[in-house]
C-alpha cells in the first residue's frame, strides 16, 4: 500500500463522506459495469450546483450541506438535474464508493481479489448479481469498513442510521472509545432497540455530533438514511478532519473584481482564480451574489477546469473603521529593526481633560513630512484603519 493509501485509509471518514453520498448517482453503479470503469466516469463529469429539486427554502437543514459536498467533485446529481434528496443509499453503493475513493480501486480490480471467496451467508448469491464487485468488497473487509460480527453482505439493503453510526465510528479508527462506551445509558425512547454491541459506536457518533437524535427524543436505528441526511452527517464529519482537498484554494481575499479573485494562502503566496459564470457563493452561511465578496474574506474556493465553481466565506473581513486623532506624541516604542510598533498620543477632550490612547502602527508607516523627526511632545496627526495607524503627519514639533 503507498503512503498515499496509508493517509487516505487514516483520513477514511472523509472519504466515507464522499462515497455514501456519491450513493446512487450514475457514477457509482453504471461506470462500475463498464470496460471503461471510473475513468469513463470521469471524463463525463460535470459539476452542477443547481439542482433542481434542492431549494434553500424548503431544505435549510441540508442545503448548505449537500451543496459543500457536491463541490468537491465528488457527485453531480442524477442526468436530469436532480440531487433527489430522499433517495435511499445501499449498503454496496456506499462500499465501492468508498473503496475507490479511499484510493484502492486498483487494489481491488487486481485479479486476486475479484476472484476472491469471502465467507458471508449470501456471497454467492452476491457474486452472481454483482460479480464486478467482489474485489470492492474483499478490499473494504481488508479495510476494516465491515463489523467483525456481520455475517452477510445484504447488499441492496439500504443503510440505516445505526448501521451508518457503526461504519462511520469504525473508519474513524474509533473502535477503542467506542468499546469504551458500551455502558453508557442513552437517553432516547427507543434505546433498547440499540443492540448492547452497538451503544458504545452510537455514543461515539453522538459526542462527535455525526449524528443526532429527533425532536422527539427517539433515536430511530432502523430508519433508512437518506441522501440529504447522510450529506448533512457527513459535511459535519468533513469539517472536523484536519486536511482540505487538494483541489481547494484556502486564503484570503485580496481583490474581488469583473469576476476574478485574488487570494493570499497562507505561505503568503498569491492566487489568481476566474469564477465561472454559474458560481456558487456561501458568505454567513446564505447564497449570495459574487459580488458580496469581500476584501478581507478568508475563504475555501473549489475550482473545476481551471474555473471556481464554489466559494465559501469561512471568515467574514471585519469591519472597516477609519480614524483620525490629533494630540501630542506621549510615548511610542520600536521594535529591533527600528520601526515604531505602538504610539500613545494625548488629546484634550470636552472640559479640558487630557485623554491618553495607545494605538498599533503598521510597519509600513509613511511619517510626513519628509525627514521629520518623530519626539515626546510633538503635536501629530494620526489616521488609519481599525486601530492600527497607517500615517503619522508632524504638525508641530518639540
Amino acid at each position: 500500500m503507498t503512503q498515499k493509501q496509508n493517509f487516505l485509509k487514516k483520513t477514511a471518514i472523509a472519504t466515507m463522506a464522499l462515497s455514501l453520498v456519491a450513493g446512487s448517482a450514475t457514477g457509482i453503479m453504471a461506470s462500475a459495469k463498464s470496460k471503461q470503469g471510473h475513468d469513463d466516469h470521469k471524463s463525463k463529469f460535470k459539476i452542477n450546483l443547481q439542482f433542481k429539486d434542492v431549494s434553500e427554502k424548503e431544505m435549510k437543514w441540508a442545503y448548505n450541506h449537500i451543496i459543500r459536498l457536491a463541490a468537491q467533485g465528488v457527485f453531480n446529481g442524477y442526468e436530469d438535474g436532480d440531487f433527489k434528496p430522499q433517495n435511499k443509499v445501499s449498503r454496496i453503493e456506499a462500499i465501492v464508493g468508498a473503496v475507490r475513493l479511499l484510493g484502492l480501486q486498483a487494489e481491488a480490480e487486481k485479479p486476486e481479489n475479484m476472484n476472491a471467496k469471502l465467507n458471508f451467508k449470501d456471497f454467492n448469491e452476491f457474486k452472481k448479481k454483482n460479480a464486478w464487485a467482489v474485489g470492492y468488497l474483499t478490499v473494504a473487509l481488508e479495510n476494516d469498513l465491515f463489523a467483525e460480527t456481520e455475517t452477510s453482505i445484504q447488499a441492496n439493503k439500504p443503510a440505516d442510521r445505526l448501521w451508518a453510526s457503526i461504519l462511520l465510528v469504525k473508519a474513524m479508527k474509533l473502535d477503542a472509545e467506542a468499546k469504551a462506551k458500551m455502558d453508557t445509558e442513552l437517553e432516547f425512547r427507543d434505546a433498547r432497540e440499540i443492540p448492547a454491541g452497538a451503544v458504545g459506536y452510537v455514543a461515539v457518533a453522538l459526542e462527535k455530533n455525526l449524528i443526532t437524535g429527533y425532536n422527539d427524543k427517539t433515536f430511530q436505528p432502523h430508519r433508512p438514511v437518506t441522501r440529504a441526511e447522510l450529506a448533512a452527517i457527513l459535511d459535519r464529519v468533513d469539517q472536523q478532519l484536519p486536511e482540505q482537498s487538494a483541489q481547494a484554494i484556502t486564503g484570503v481575499v485580496q481583490t474581488s473584481a469583473n469576476g476574478v479573485l485574488t487570494v493570499k494562502k497562507a505561505d503568503n503566496t498569491t492566487v489568481t482564480v476566474t469564477a465561472a459564470s454559474n458560481v456558487f457563493v456561501f458568505r454567513n452561511d446564505v447564497k449570495v451574489a459574487l459580488t458580496a465578496i469581500q476584501p478581507g474574506d478568508e475563504v475555501l474556493v473549489r475550482t473545476f477546469e481551471g474555473k471556481a465553481v464554489f466559494i465559501e466565506v469561512t471568515k467574514i473581513a471585519p469591519a472597516v473603521i477609519n480614524f483620525t486623532e490629533t494630540g501630542k506624541v506621549s510615548t511610542f516604542a520600536v521594535n529591533g529593526e527600528g520601526k515604531i510598533t505602538t504610539i500613545t498620543i494625548t488629546k484634550e477632550v470636552t472640559g479640558g481633560t487630557a485623554q491618553s490612547i495607545v494605538l498599533q502602527v503598521d510597519p509600513n508607516v509613511t511619517i510626513s513630512p519628509a525627514g521629520g523627526v518623530l519626539a515626546p511632545n510633538a503635536t501629530v496627526t494620526v489616521t488609519g484603519t481599525n486601530n492600527v495607524v497607517k500615517t503619522i503627519t508632524i504638525t508641530a514639533a518639540q
